[in-house]
């Protein structure tokens, strides 16, 4: 078993960031791109707010006719600064390169409409296709180890201070942005607004995470030599045992885990269920599954 001081964890992280530095960054343009598209050929014409200084962008180009990159870029460097102050320069430098290139991919692809056009009337296709190309773009700004800056900063804040989880804090930030826009749109806009949120949160995950095409089953029973030869020499599966005890009768019991492609969850789940019908277990999605045999 190894050890590993955290000067020595800090020189491992380094090192797995200058290893794919060109890729991540190449990841990041891209994303960044994909999201300028959905915002000026989906988003913005079609007055749709799904958050962020994108979305305040959007509203006040609508009362007061401001280009809709120089809004995103002075509103970046705004909360850039704040960050600097409140969250300190750490933090702040891995705002500081989103913060700066995504208005400027705004601002190269703000002439996509002359090209492409899309049929202003058909708001369940712009929030839709929109959150999708916005929501993968997202997802590999993300992946990518960066962030698009912006109202994350305020998330940050929110949770620094308030001790709201980041999943809260990015609800509250961007949701009072979508909320907002309903005053200035009215609430028909605001209904295709929160679609469009929904997918691009959804879309993001997925970018990130993958999609699971394995699943992991943890069971508690009384049947457990049935159920680990059923395993072991029907599905031709591996089986992990951990020794657990009961948080409430502080019982000894065992534990099996067990990985295996989604096709075959439900020939497991319903063999558990034949062999021990009281058995208790959880099953959950695996995106990424190595080693083994």
């Amino acid at each position: 078993m190894k050890f590993f001081s955290k000067r020595k964890s800090l020189e491992i992280l380094d090192q797995i960031k200058e290893k794919s530095k060109y890729k991540r960054f190449l990841k990041f343009i891209i994303g960044c791109f994909l999201v300028s598209i959905a915002y000026n050929l989906f988003l913005a014409p079609n007055d749709l707010v799904a958050g962020g200084v994108g979305g305040i962008a959007i509203i006040l180009n609508e009362i007061f006719g401001l280009d809709y990159s120089t809004i995103i870029l002075i509103g970046n460097v705004i909360l850039l600064t704040i960050s600097f102050i409140f969250l300190g320069k750490e933090k702040t430098k891995g705002s500081i390169l989103g913060s700066l290139v995504f208005p400027l991919c705004v601002k190269l692809t703000s002439n996509i409409n002359a090209y492409i056009t899309i049929e202003s009337s058909e708001l369940l296709l712009a929030a839709v296709f929109g959150g999708v190309l916005y929501g993968f773009g997202a997802g590999m700004i993300f992946k990518a180890g960066f962030t698009g800056g912006g109202t994350d900063v305020i998330s940050q804040l929110l949770n620094k201070y308030l001790k709201l989880s980041m999943g809260k804090s990015l609800l509250c930030s961007d949701g009072s942005v979508v909320l907002l826009s309903s005053f200035v749109f009215g609430t028909n806009k605001l209904l295709y607004s929160i679609i469009t949120l929904y997918i691009i949160s959804f879309i993001s995950d997925r970018v990130i995470l993958g999609v699971s095409d394995s699943k992991a089953f943890y069971i508690i029973t009384d049947e457990e030599v049935a159920i680990k030869e059923y395993i072991l020499k029907y599905l031709n599966h591996g089986v992990t045992v951990f020794n657990a005890k009961g948080g409430f009768a502080k019982e000894k019991q065992t534990v099996l885990m067990c990985v295996l492609p989604t096709k075959e969850y439900y020939k497991l789940k319903e063999g558990i269920s034949e062999i021990d019908p009281d058995a208790f277990f959880v099953v959950t999605d695996a995106y990424e599954v190595f080693g083994g045999e």
